[in-house]
């Protein structure tokens, strides 16, 4: 999809944006890496955001793996992931961008499974805590869309395969696809697949993996209800 929108979109080199750069390019389409664009540097940001003229701002960059640094270097997760977000959208609101923010399905509390954008938030790990965080600043901005994201890497990297917990998998490129057509929309929207084991989307994508069992490691049913998505994209 070409677009006429000056767009900007943080984490450009991150594995997600591989597969974003297929489906959303262009002139006006820029890509910033953390050193071309550190977003804890606020003069920065409206420094670039004034020269780009741009119009959309797609907040991709964020610390997210391994989960253990959220504890190990709780600085760097709050400067990343609070922070940073929170420069972003001090920049957006100043000069009137539209904000789409990656967030992720650990907002959840990922006992029960299924949860609705309106369910109740309440994070189990200091990650989920972080990308929260995030949030916070970015609801507080009005002309802003926030996406509750689960994606994996393809093909599925693991020999090994949880199934005892459930979630939302979805490939990066197929969530590249969908994202073009979400650009106009606000809010919080659920971005996922069908839920289903970790296992099953393992061996439905084509992956020998072996089944074991994670929930001494991980919350048991992180995914989340997909519906508000389904009824977008049925009308494009």
């Amino acid at each position: 999809m070409n677009t006429n929108k000056s767009i900007l979109i943080t984490g450009g080199n991150s594995r997600f944006c591989k597969y974003l750069k297929k489906q959303l390019s262009g002139k006006n389409v820029i890509y910033s890496t953390k050193k071309q664009l550190d977003i804890l540097n606020y003069k920065k940001l409206i420094k670039v955001l004034k020269q780009k003229k741009i119009k959309i701002l797609i907040h991709v960059a964020a610390l997210s793996r391994p989960m253990a640094i959220h504890d190990k270097k709780l600085d760097l997760s709050i400067n990343t992931n609070i922070i940073g977000t929170a420069n972003v959208v001090k920049a957006c609101n100043k000069l009137k961008v539209k904000l789409i923010y990656f967030s992720t399905n650990y907002v959840y509390p990922c006992k029960k499974g299924n949860y609705k954008e309106t369910d109740p938030i309440f994070p189990i790990n200091n990650y989920g805590w972080s990308k929260l965080g995030g949030e916070c600043a970015v609801q507080m901005y009005k002309n802003s869309l926030i996406l509750r994201l689960t994606m994996c890497e393809k093909p599925f990297v693991h020999k090994y395969a949880f199934s005892d917990i459930k979630t939302n998998f979805m490939f990066h490129e197929d969530i590249a696809k969908i994202l073009p057509k979400l650009l106009n929309k606000k809010g919080v929207i659920n971005v996922g697949g069908k839920i289903q084991s970790i296992y099953d989307f393992a061996r439905k994508s084509g992956q020998r993996v072996k089944r074991s069992s994670g929930q001494k490691l991980y919350p048991p049913n992180p995914s989340m209800n997909i519906l508000k998505l389904k009824k977008i994209l049925k009308k494009n």
